[in-house]
């Protein structure tokens, strides 16, 4: 059994950065196969932002390369998501995943 804890989100003007947080217990992170973090936005469905497997190999969604960095903590079992240059199209509530488990989502909203 995996919690997810995620904290971060909030408003933040085009332009402007976001670090979310996902902190994990029950399980090393490092122990699973995969953390991601996705996110819905209101009428769309629920699609990957970033992941990062056990070996630390990294993905990302196209609409974020550039711009957004997943990385992880050993010492606080937590996985961030930096967010750097945020559009409107970012605004969504994110959800951390670990393999089979969710997070409770955080809501970014990014204003124009």
């Amino acid at each position: 059994q995996v919690q997810l804890a995620e904290s971060g989100g909030g408003l933040v003007q085009a332009g402007g950065s976001l670090r979310l947080s996902c902190a994990a217990s029950g399980r090393n992170i490092f122990s699973l196969n995969n953390m991601g973090w996705y996110r819905q936005a209101p009428g769309k469905q629920r699609e990957l932002v970033a992941s990062i497997g056990r070996s630390g190999i990294r993905n990302y969604a196209d609409s974020v390369k550039g711009r957004f960095t997943i990385s992880r903590d050993a010492y606080r079992n937590t996985v961030y998501l930096q967010m750097n240059s945020l559009k409107p199209d970012d605004t969504a509530v994110y959800y951390c995943n670990a393999d089979n488990w969710w997070g409770q989502g955080t809501q970014v909203t990014v204003s124009s």
